[in-house]
């Protein structure tokens, strides 16, 4: 990456850190939890190459970035802002932004809130407007709440619960500020090794169902690697980066950008009822690994119904032998389809 150009930039309010090579039309990447610009290494120099500014961002409550303590502060229409005001502090018009996990949410919610400034969206792992598979047997029991309740569902974190009285759900667990800080903040590298590999292909993210919510911590749950490192796909000197960059403001903000994300779903249930609803019209690709854990966390029909919420989806793309971390664990696949979407654009 030593042609990359390290930027500071001021945006929204926070200093953003952001990584930008080669010239041309702008893609932005923004990476999701626990992730960093970094997750887009393989991906940068190679949609340079191909004629375009490659741009990824350490995103609020991440890396060199400010970190912002309020969970109120990582709604949607924060986290857009901030990727609008990326583009100001750039000079650029408008962009393609690809995103992974909660910065595939936010490439969503811009597309939905700043539509001028989208060219089009690719999502890494996130559909556009999801639902819990383990929250559908709790809504048909539920079947007595009132209309206007039924309409707009439940509060995320009350989902989050009702699941959590049958097992440990790291969404639960990361509601309340604090237990989630310590813990993770105490081990950070034991953490980020254990996630990487539970998330990944050869991993067992949903291990967690057999643990019992209370007195039960996330490395309780997150099995240690079968593995040593170096895997294919993360060596010790990728996990050395990330453990120096989470750590730049020390143990108790480690991690308080994606524990505040999880923690703002409330928020925007509350305040951002379009996302997920309303329909997305730039062009849009999804991707996903074979083995992400997270489609076996959401209703058949997040996949199913996406076309007729994104009306010019051109593509939904399964990767083989990857997990949830797909741009790092099949990084060639990945960049294929990404540059045949992107040339579409042109």
């Amino acid at each position: 990456m030593s042609s990359s150009e390290h930027l500071t930039l001021e945006s929204n309010g926070i200093r953003m850190h952001a990584v930008s090579r080669g010239k041309g039309p702008v893609v932005l990447f923004c990476h999701g939890f626990p992730g960093l610009w970094y997750s887009w290494r393989h991906q940068l120099p190679v949609i340079a190459d191909a004629g375009f500014r490659a741009i990824a961002v350490d995103m609020r409550g991440y890396g060199r970035s400010d970190r912002p303590l309020d969970a109120s502060e990582y709604g949607n229409q924060t986290i857009v802002a901030d990727l609008v005001g990326v583009l100001d502090a750039l000079g650029a018009e408008h962009a393609v932004v690809v995103g992974h996990d909660f910065g595939a949410q936010a490439a969503w919610a811009a597309a939905l809130h700043a539509p001028e400034r989208v060219r089009g969206v690719v999502s890494l792992a996130v559909p556009y407007g999801l639902g819990f598979a383990g929250d559908e047997k709790a809504q048909r029991k539920r079947g007595t709440a009132g209309k206007e309740a039924t309409a707009k569902g439940r509060k995320p974190s009350e989902t989050y619960a009702a699941i959590a009285k049958n097992h440990f759900l790291h969404l639960h667990y990361f509601q309340k500020p604090g237990p989630a800080e310590a813990e993770l903040g105490s081990q950070p590298r034991l953490f980020l090794k254990r996630i990487y590999w539970a998330l990944s292909a050869r991993g067992s993210l949903l291990d967690f169902k057999s643990f019992p919510s209370e007195g039960t911590g996330y490395l309780d749950v997150l099995a240690e690697p079968e593995e040593p490192l170096p895997w294919p796909w993360l060596g010790e000197e990728d996990l050395d980066f990330l453990v120096a960059e989470y750590m730049q403001t020390g143990p108790e903000t480690a991690f308080i950008g994606g524990l505040n994300s999880y923690r703002a779903m409330d928020l925007n249930w509350e305040h951002d009822p379009d996302y997920g609803r309303r329909a997305i019209e730039q062009p849009a690709l999804f991707i996903c690994g074979e083995k992400d854990p997270v489609l076996q966390l959401i209703t058949p029909e997040s996949l199913q119904t996406m076309p007729s919420r994104v009306t010019d989806l051109r593509g939904v793309e399964i990767i083989a032998d990857a997990g949830h971390f797909v741009q790092q664990e099949q990084p060639e696949t990945v960049n294929r389809h990404l540059l045949g979407f992107l040339t579409s654009l042109r």
